[in-house]
């Protein structure tokens, strides 16, 4: 009898466990402040203070247990990206910013904890994506220091744009 409600417990246990609802969050960020100095360059490296800012959003993220770390390719995103996945151990994945939030993103970041680092126009936009509504406008070019928070459980989500000095 003990054997047959020990194995009912368990059967129990697994069927609720199979019922719970994942928890998806995505911090979104743009790139920190690119190198202007060549108006024509179209992939800049960061400036000495964007340098800076990518260690301070790899200081930010030092209390949040990310899974992955995407990023568009290009030198400014990546090098924003790096502080942060170099601490927290994974590797930079490069997203493509024309396929921005398909099945095959969705799928491999269910259930996970993920920061994005993008560009003035994409980032928002990748937001609106995950949210399927229009809810984010572009940012301005000088806004470094947004970063957007969307959390996703089951049908509901939520989301915020905080400021990080």
């Amino acid at each position: 009898m003990k054997k047959l409600s020990f194995l009912l417990f368990f059967i129990l246990l697994s069927a609720c466990n199979s019922n719970e609802i994942s928890t998806t969050t995505y911090y979104l960020i743009r790139h920190a402040e690119k190198d202007r100095t060549v108006q024509t360059n179209s992939n800049p490296d960061l400036n000495s203070q964007g340098l800076l800012r990518a260690d301070n959003w790899a200081k930010y993220f030092d209390s949040i247990a990310l899974d992955a770390v995407y990023s568009s390719n290009y030198k400014r995103t990546l090098q924003t990206a790096t502080p942060t996945a170099v601490k927290k151990g994974v590797a930079v994945q490069v997203y493509d910013t024309n396929s921005m939030y398909d099945a095959l993103f969705q799928k491999a970041t269910l259930g996970k904890t993920v920061l994005i680092v993008g560009h003035s126009n994409t980032t928002p936009a990748f937001v609106n994506l995950i949210l399927a509504q229009e809810k984010y406008q572009s940012m301005n070019d000088n806004d470094n220091s947004s970063v957007y928070i969307v959390t996703i459980k089951g049908a509901k989500k939520i989301s915020q744009i905080l400021r990080v000095p």
